[in-house]
């Protein structure tokens, strides 16, 4: 009769810029039996709610966390009994001798979700994957299209100079403006409002090192300008700072344009309906009747789940982003929804 080993249950990669989730539940109790591939327990992001799956057959061991609990990417919640050895070892004693005798080093930290054949290429190669193997999984069930749209950026510009001569350096953001005028676009269009409660709206922010998080501003559409431009930039600044806001967002925000990117087609991770590119402002030829005219403007690129939204909707949604853009004037005493 084989040794029990005792495996460690770890935390896994999840994704771009989450460096923590919390634990919402634990699925298995100690002494309980495991087959390869069964759910252990569940984490929530701020993009969604996550099994963490076994990557060996045994026995549930014992629990080092507890439901509610904040936990980091790479920490060992647990640990279940195998008799067999893990890949880790099985690669370890397997390791190849260099032509000097020595045995070449090779880490044996194996994620508990990961393929082994994932985990040793991100071994050798120093890569760590940009998505987890969960929201892999959760695309290939998206049905994923895209759609662009040029928006004039005169109003916008107009709003936010004025604002720098008013406020100077804590004048609001054109990227608040933005979010604004996509949350009074969310009012009109139900479809993308439907997957969670009220009108979350989330913002990808970049990191440090290409890591990408994102801030959730909840019940963004019933906030008044000032109330809303302040929670934005206390969102943004926390979510840099490496908080985790547990709860998904319908319509995500995001852009490259400080890298003067001007047009994207970004994904979309369920449950999410869509996620918005706001590119770079730049100059285009906007035509005007028989006189054709350069104008500042930004392209808006909506990639969406087919199987929420069909294209139709999904236009008149952009369309209403562009028309907000376009038409924008910093709010003064403006009621929202209730």
């Amino acid at each position: 009769m084989s040794k029990q080993r005792a495996q460690s249950i770890t935390v896994p990669v999840m994704g771009e810029g989450i460096r923590n989730a919390k634990i919402v539940s634990l699925l298995k109790k100690p002494g309980d039996a495991i087959a390869l591939d069964d759910p252990l327990c569940e984490v929530e992001t701020d993009k969604a709610v996550y099994p963490i799956e076994s990557s060996f057959a045994g026995v549930m061991g014992e629990w080092k966390t507890k439901i509610g609990e904040t936990v980091e990417i790479g920490q060992e919640l647990g640990t279940i009994l195998s008799g067999d050895a893990s890949f880790a070892d099985q690669f370890q004693a397997t390791a190849k001798t260099s032509p000097d005798g020595k045995q070449t080093p090779v880490e044996a930290a194996v994620p508990a979700v990961e393929p082994p054949d994932r985990a040793r290429h991100a071994r050798q190669y120093g890569i760590e994957p940009a998505l987890s193997p969960t929201i892999t999984r959760k695309l290939s069930h998206v049905i994923p299209a895209n759609l662009q749209i040029d928006a004039r950026w005169d109003a916008i510009r107009t709003a936010r100079d004025a604002a720098k001569k008013e406020n100077g350096m804590n004048a609001p953001s054109p990227s608040v403006m933005i979010a604004w005028t996509v949350v009074r676009a969310m009012e009109k269009h139900a479809p993308f409002r439907r997957l969670i409660l009220e009108d979350d709206r989330g913002v990808a922010v970049a990191l440090q090192g290409d890591r990408l998080a994102t801030a959730v501003i909840a019940d963004a559409n019933k906030k008044r300008w000032p109330e809303f431009v302040k929670i934005y930039n206390e969102t943004i600044d926390a979510t840099r700072g490496g908080r985790v806001d547990a709860m998904n967002a319908p319509v995500v925000i995001t852009s490259l344009g400080a890298f003067g990117v001007k047009a994207g087609a970004p994904i979309v991770v369920p449950p999410s309906v869509g996620t918005l590119f706001v590119g770079t402002a730049h100059r285009e030829l906007i035509p005007n009747g028989k006189n054709n005219e350069t104008a500042e403007v930004v392209t808006l690129s909506l990639t969406f789940d087919h199987r929420v939204v069909n294209g139709a909707g999904a236009a008149n949604f952009v369309h209403e982003v562009k028309e907000q853009i376009e038409r924008f004037k910093i709010p003064t005493t403006r009621a929202v929804s209730a």
